[in-house]
């Protein structure tokens, strides 16, 4: 993160912004604060265990974010300082809402800074999902055989040469992105930032209007479109597409389940918007899948407002919002191996009810769920109803309508961006909020990032004495 402060730094000096100074005594400080913490934990007799894993874990995001708001916050932005650590909260958790507008004429420098939060914490999270989370228990299923004694079920011999092809997997797409948002037509600066906030599922713009900026050109939405998708599959996909001996292993039930979602759905809208408004099926098509990937993959660009789509539209995308992406992906959610799950277990247990005495297992493709993993899955559900919830009534004791108080939880602890009605949904943002309530909204995308268990349960009593 210090290291990425000194690019903003540089594009303000550029641009004669004197609030590249800020970047630089940022950097600094980031660094002089990461240096203590190396020259701290050089101690190699420490063991790791769950406990140290999940504070660990929740340390780094809580860091993250309070050292990503200090630019913000030090700028000449008219912000307090729980809203720079909204936003920052917001990016490093790829999360995507905003308290800032006026971002067409923002300096250039904050612009790159909240897209490069995003697109560390994408690859943070991804490598978060993957190496750590597995080891605590709260990954949902051991879905890439990632802890196996035997190696032959792994992807790589070395998790290091995991994490080295998920950086390139992320940082390949990542690239090749802007260069076809640049293509398209896009500025330079724009398909940069475009490119890092749409692999990371983030959805931060340069744009007021978001990619409704570029409404008028369906090639770029079409692009956006495709990027959101791959970034909602899993990264591991990637790495065994380019080893030959693993592409029979490329079927994998949640990529199935999601892209025949993402088909079904958006099908239904384009007829929607085709019957409603008049368009074209082509244009209702390009204009429907766009924003309906974008919310499913909580990205959270938008060219409309689809709330205005009417009763139908609405409900998809209010579904939408709890269902995600794939796991290994930066996408939020619930998650799309997940709903496998639960719905494998509800409907082993209906079947049990009929046939007591029958064995019936609980299936993922080909891998047997065991009795810990499914118990996992229904702790961060009722974890995710339960967070939702009190997220809502929280927020409504605040002051928010009962909409905005339901879907701004919703959309934080879904890691979305925006919600529903005209104060926080897409045509919206989340400026007019009190601090109290932007407090409360960057707890639950921290939540809804760290996969909701490991940030409960530091909020246990068994956690700290035991």
């Amino acid at each position: 993160m210090a290291f990425a402060m000194l690019l903003p730094a540089i594009v303000d000096l550029a641009d004669g912004n004197p609030d590249w100074r800020i970047f630089v005594h940022s950097a600094i400080f980031t660094g002089m604060i990461s240096g203590l913490v190396l020259m701290a934990t050089q101690n190699h007799n420490v063991r790791f265990s769950p406990r140290l894993g999940f504070l660990l874990t929740a340390s780094l995001w809580l860091t993250a974010a309070f050292l990503g708001a200090l630019p913000l916050y030090f700028s000449h932005l008219p912000i307090s300082f729980a809203g720079a650590f909204f936003e920052a909260m917001s990016g490093i958790t790829t999360t995507g809402s905003t308290v800032l507008v006026g971002l067409d004429n923002m300096p250039r420098g904050v612009l790159l800074w909240r897209s490069l939060l995003c697109w560390i914490g994408g690859i943070g999270f991804v490598g978060l999902a993957l190496l750590l989370l597995p080891s605590l228990r709260v990954g949902g299923i051991q879905l890439f055989h990632m802890e196996s004694s035997d190696k032959s079920e792994k992807i790589l011999p070395r998790i290091n040469q995991i994490a080295l092809g998920i950086l390139l997997a992320y940082a390949g797409l990542s690239a090749l992105c802007m260069l076809s948002y640049f293509l398209a037509g896009m500025s330079m600066f724009d398909a940069i930032n475009h490119g890092m906030t749409t692999l990371a599922t983030a959805g931060y713009s340069t744009h007021d209007a978001s990619l409704g900026f570029y409404a008028h050109n369906r090639l770029l939405l079409v692009i956006s479109t495709i990027f959101m998708l791959l970034a909602a599959l899993p990264f591991v996909l990637y790495i065994k597409a380019a080893m030959p001996r693993r592409l029979s292993s490329l079927v994998d039930p949640q990529v199935t389940l999601f892209l025949i979602i993402v088909v079904g759905f958006s099908f239904t809208l384009a007829a929607v918007l085709r019957v409603s408004d008049g368009l074209p099926f082509g244009d209702s098509l390009v204009i429907a899948s766009f924003n309906f990937v974008s919310v499913i993959t909580t990205t959270g660009y938008a060219t409309e407002d689809y709330s205005l789509w009417g009763p139908v539209s609405i409900g998809i995308f209010f579904l939408a919002s709890f269902m995600g992406g794939c796991a290994g992906s930066t996408s939020g959610g619930i998650k799309m191996n997940r709903l496998i799950i639960l719905w494998r277990l509800t409907v082993t247990n209906l079947t049990r009810l009929i046939m007591p005495h029958a064995v019936v297992k609980i299936r993922y493709g080909e891998t047997e769920v065991s009795t810990e993993a499914a118990q996992t899955v229904l702790l961060f559900f009722f974890l995710y109803m339960a967070s939702l919830i009190l997220g809502a009534m929280v927020l409504a004791t605040l002051g928010l309508d009962f909409v905005s108080a339901f879907t701004g939880a919703l959309t934080a602890l879904s890691n979305v961006g925006p919600g529903l009605g005209d104060t926080i949904g897409p045509a919206g943002n989340f400026s007019t909020l009190s601090d109290p309530a932007l407090w409360v909204l960057s707890y639950l995308m921290l939540a809804g990032r760290l996969e909701i268990v490991t940030i409960v349960i530091l909020f246990t009593r068994s956690f700290w004495t035991r």
